[in-house]
């Protein structure tokens, strides 16, 4: 079991209706935060479409997480 603070912006705030949680999860990776997080708080929006960071650097979903660690949660962006 991990200690993992995850950090939700844009829709994922929205949804999860608070800006960051502190977890205990059974996680190994970023994708693994992604889906309890999801079935937590409902998010419909599919993985690749997302984006993840750990302890502020970009990361792949297949990026291992550690206990203590940050993950930020970010939705797609579109621009122009």
């Amino acid at each position: 079991m991990k200690s993992l603070t995850v950090r939700y912006f844009a829709m994922f705030r929205e949804n999860a209706g608070i800006a960051e949680e502190t977890l205990q999860l059974e996680a190994e990776t970023a994708a693994d935060v992604f889906f309890a997080t999801r079935d937590r708080h409902g998010s419909g929006e599919p993985l690749g479409h997302c984006k993840v960071a750990i302890n502020d650097v970009m990361a792949s979903w297949e990026s291992p997480v550690s206990d203590g660690d940050e993950v930020l949660l970010f939705p797609p962006v579109a621009g122009g």
